[in-house]
């Protein structure tokens, strides 16, 4: 049971890294991603939509995700 909660946060670790990356990404060369908008490369694009018109619940999961994994024993 443990094993499994701790594989839960690592995936939402990576899932919240990889959107702040292409949200940031997107903000430093927005013709990069926007030309992959399909296909495998569209889940960048995706993601970095997500980063962008979500960004206050991004930024309070981040919080919430840093206070978790300092304080985790």
């Amino acid at each position: 049971m443990c094993d499994t909660s701790l594989k839960l946060t690592d995936l939402l670790t990576v899932i919240l890294l990889l959107i702040c990356t292409c949200a940031y990404i997107r903000s430093l060369a927005p013709n990069l991603l926007d030309k992959n908008k399909t296909g495998i490369l569209g889940i960048f694009w995706k993601c970095a939509r997500i980063g962008e018109r979500k960004s206050p619940y991004v930024a309070v999961c981040c919080v919430i995700m840093a206070f978790s994994i300092l304080f985790s024993e």
